[in-house]
């Protein structure tokens, strides 16, 4: 497999992964410029890039907007160079300038991808059940973890997680475990939750028998920083409700804290970098990569291109 669909196969493996990343699409191109129409990319939180999308004067850019696209979470239409086609009033629109040298023109469609919230319930009862395929009803992941219970007796059975083993699963910043052991096994499957880095994880109970287990955590040699991150009894407190009903108090909660950005992967965003303008074409460098440099009346200069360069050094006019 090569070219695009390398780039969407590695996709899909970093989307199982839970790993953000933006694929960077090109849309239109008017050469002459190495990227092509259909040509895609993967940008990871870090910078790093596995595919192609454009050479020196767009990918460092394409780069750098990626990441604060991620950041953001909204998808943009990167427009690089001169005469691009006007896109839809409703689009985000970036334009940036090319490189002096280049009379081509990009525009790459950069798209974030960020995983859903994952819930993952922990025991074999109704209200668990019911979060699960509320949480897929509203588009997240929901693994349901059961140590006593067949797979195929369950509403959606491709969730169904047959044991206890948290080790084996992906759980980030954007993960939540909700137990509802109905008091089987509470303690144990609290215990394996807080040393996730989950960052909220529940306890379906009343608050008398939450009361109960808490304090059993505490004998157990839990500290209270750690029993602090406990939601119990989970979600909002709407009284004495059925299992369905406890689901949606859950899922309430969920959907609240994930629209206050509690459920949000913590990726770095692109550092503050120092930057400089090209004297002769006024584009905008990044000292620390560029590669032309001229010293002149002991004041630095950095440009974008060797021929920026040379008309420079050779006693060119800058930039109005």
């Amino acid at each position: 497999m090569t070219g695009p669909g390398r780039v969407l196969a590695e996709a899909a493996a970093l989307a199982r992964a839970r790993q953000p990343f933006v694929l960077a699409s090109v849309v239109w191109r008017r050469g002459p410029t190495s990227g092509r129409a259909g040509s895609k990319a993967l940008i990871l939180a870090d910078g790093t890039v596995r595919g192609w999308i454009g050479g020196a004067c767009a990918e460092p850019t394409v780069i750098e907007q990626a990441r604060r696209c991620l950041q953001c979470g909204e998808a943009v239409l990167l427009s690089l160079g001169e005469g691009c086609p006007a896109s839809p009033a409703d689009q985000s629109v970036l334009e940036v300038a090319m490189a002096c040298e280049s009379d081509g023109a990009l525009q790459v469609f950069l798209e974030p991808m960020v995983p859903a919230v994952h819930v993952i319930g922990i025991g074999r009862s109704p209200a668990v059940d019911a979060l699960a395929s509320m949480a897929l009803a509203i588009g997240w992941d929901a693994t349901v973890v059961d140590d006593g219970g067949r797979a195929d007796e369950h509403p959606h059975p491709e969730i169904v997680r047959t044991k206890l083993d948290l080790a084996d699963m992906v759980v980030d910043e954007r993960t939540a475990i909700v137990v509802g052991t109905q008091g089987h096994y509470d303690d144990i499957a609290l215990a394996a939750a807080l040393r996730t880095p989950a960052p909220y994880v529940g306890l379906v109970a009343s608050a008398r028998r939450a009361v109960t287990v808490v304090d059993q955590l505490r004998a157990d040699g839990h500290d209270e920083e750690t029993l602090a991150r406990l939601r119990a009894p989970a979600g909002l407190d709407l009284g004495s409700l059925g299992n369905a009903e406890i689901a949606v108090a859950i899922l309430a909660d969920l959907v609240a804290r994930e629209a206050r950005g509690e459920l949000d992967l913590r990726h770095p965003g692109p550092a503050e970098r120092p930057t400089a303008v090209d004297p002769i074409c006024g584009m905008t460098v990044h000292p620390d990569e560029a590669r032309y440099h001229s010293l002149r009346h002991g004041i630095d200069h950095w440009f974008c291109s060797s021929g920026c360069k040379r008309e420079w050094d050779g006693g060119g006019d800058p930039a109005p």
